[in-house]
């Protein structure tokens, strides 16, 4: 190890790997977690309000909340969204969390979710360069985007070779992190389906899999350099074709390759919502820390409670502390969701199968489970 700089990185890194791996070895849920979109800024105190009252009674531990552009960035001002929250703003939410020993994990999307429908995100919009497919244009409108369509537009990408884009990234990463004085960052990096394209002059007649494996590896590395933890989704990692699961929820670009070439400190958040996949265990096979993810249908949720308990309470010293935890995703605003959990709004034709709902029964069954067996060592 002759170089002092990686032998700095080395120490760091599995300084970072022993702080994030011990609560795993005596905890029944590591992770309880909850992920979100951040709250515009008119929103932050109903959503202080809902961590003091929801979340902590509930022994939540860990916030994911997706961020993207919605801070007023100091490095990157041309990124902002045109309504954003404020380093005050920002921390308010930090101290409501603290007060609850609850971990935040900002996500900011990496690689795919580069655009949504008609909408062009941040990123693209303003360094149009980093478009992993130029060539495809967005519909002009939202009513005008169907799915299939010709393109195989489904959300745009950044081209991972781009000579320019993680300068840009990795600074707003830095700055979301330490506004919210985070340990770990969430990249996103699910349903990437513009990866490797035959026209890109950077990325065509590439594998896949190792271009993904390599995106992973180089946000990885960027975060151990101080001391900071990777999580991701985990569906580019499953084979949809073999498993059946499909090409959302799992990959058919071959990218599930990439698992066996990404770094074994990286946490996967495993979400499977139509159905109880119970792919967790392929995760941890695998050697990776996996929190296990549902949405809004209850009665998945339970029986992803159930088969995380029983994959603690059956799995050797080796296989038990990889799994992680679980989360409740929401993939609405966060007051749309505070609207229908409140009861503000009638509940929609999905009758019991809501985010809010979702919420309620899988926490209060994990609450029931550590009633029952107590976590020891």
């Amino acid at each position: 190890m002759k170089n002092p700089k990686y032998l700095l990185l080395l120490l760091a890194n599995l300084f970072a790997f022993s702080l994030f791996a011990k609560p795993g070895a005596d905890s029944l849920y590591s992770v309880k977690g909850f992920a979100i979109a951040a709250p515009r800024p008119n929103g932050v105190a109903d959503f202080v309000k809902f961590i003091n009252e929801e979340l902590a009674p509930r022994k939540i531990n860990t916030l994911i909340l997706r961020v993207d552009y919605n801070y007023q960035f100091k490095s990157h001002p041309e990124l902002r969204d045109s309504v954003a929250l404020s380093k005050s703003d920002v921390k308010k939410i930090v101290e409501a969390c603290k007060k609850n020993n609850i971990s935040i994990i900002p996500q900011i999307n990496l690689l795919g979710h580069q655009s949504w429908a008609a909408k062009l995100g941040s990123l693209l919009k303003v360094y149009p360069e980093f478009d992993e497919t130029p060539w495809v244009k967005m519909p002009a409108t939202a009513a005008e985007y169907k799915w299939p369509n010709a393109d195989g537009l489904y959300c745009k990408s950044y081209c991972p070779l781009h000579p320019g884009v993680h300068k840009v990234v990795f600074e707003v990463i830095d700055e979301v992190l330490d506004v919210f004085e985070a340990s770990a960052f969430h990249a996103g990096m699910d349903e990437v389906f513009y990866l490797g394209d035959d026209k890109c002059p950077r990325c065509a007649g590439r594998d896949k899999a190792v271009l993904f494996a390599n995106e992973v590896q180089t946000i990885r590395d960027h975060l151990a350099e101080k001391g900071r933890e990777l999580w991701i989704w985990g569906d580019r990692l499953i084979d949809g074709r073999t498993t059946g699961i499909g090409e959302w929820a799992a990959s058919y670009n071959d990218t599930y390759k990439a698992i066996e070439l990404i770094p074994r400190d990286v946490v996967i958040c495993d979400w499977q919502y139509d159905r109880d996949n119970q792919t967790a265990v392929y995760f941890a096979m695998k050697g990776l820390r996996v929190v296990t993810c549902a949405w809004n249908r209850p009665q998945v949720a339970l029986s992803q409670v159930e088969n995380y308990y029983r994959a603690r309470a059956t799995s050797g010293k080796e296989l038990k502390p990889r799994f992680y935890g679980m989360a409740e995703t929401i993939w609405s605003s966060p007051s749309q969701f505070l609207d229908g959990y409140y009861g503000r709004v009638a509940n929609p034709q999905g009758g019991d199968n809501t985010p809010w709902n979702t919420f309620k029964v899988m926490f209060d069954k994990m609450g029931q489970l550590e009633q029952q067996a107590p976590a020891t060592k």
